[in-house]
């Protein structure tokens, strides 16, 4: 059943340009996030040239296979393909239902409660989870997330747990009819 939605939707270009597009841009802020200070030295750089910036940022990518543990490279991996599935079945269902605004509710909420979990989850192998690390030290409880068996690779794993359901439930809202059921 869900084949078929899937096949459906990415049998347009557009769609599939889409999810690649998106998934793309989930991983370049994840991989590039650590890396941010990094970036705005050699960025505003007035001794490296334009393409020595763009190498530059190029060979960052392969800081996920080096900052970042394999589970957590995997977890990321799998968030930006989902997120980019996600957003791309989601903006199909609201060309296909426009007016039935209402039902978008709780699949888009649980949708960004994956890419925020997924977000939360982010990390490398130096620094553990990079963004929830960084949250709770402004609150001074940064080392709580040392506690958790996984060092806060967990939240990675509910985003893709998130995004899973979400992914689901877009494709059966896809797949159910454009009507109310009559209730005999």
């Amino acid at each position: 059943m869900w084949q078929r939605q899937l096949g459906t939707v990415f049998a347009n270009p557009v769609y599939v340009s889409t999810a690649i597009f998106i998934a793309w841009a989930v991983f370049t802020f994840a991989v590039l996030l650590p890396n941010i200070q990094l970036i705005g030295v050699v960025l505003f750089s007035d001794t490296a040239s334009a393409l020595e910036k763009a190498n530059f940022l190029f060979s960052l990518y392969g800081s996920i296979g080096t900052n970042f543990t394999l589970v957590s490279a995997s977890s990321t991996v799998v968030i930006a393909i989902l997120f980019g599935i996600n957003v791309t079945l989601l903006l199909y269902y609201i060309r296909k239902v426009r007016d039935a605004v209402s039902n978008l509710r709780s699949t888009g909420a649980a949708g960004i409660s994956g890419l925020i979990s997924g977000v939360l989850g982010i990390g490398c192998a130096a620094c553990g989870t990079f963004v929830l690390t960084s949250v709770l030290a402004l609150i001074g409880a940064g080392a709580l997330v040392t506690y958790l068996p996984f060092k806060g690779v967990e939240f990675g794993f509910i985003g893709i747990g998130l995004l899973l359901y979400s992914t689901y439930s877009l494709i059966r809202k896809i797949n159910s009819p454009l009507v109310c059921r009559i209730e005999e």
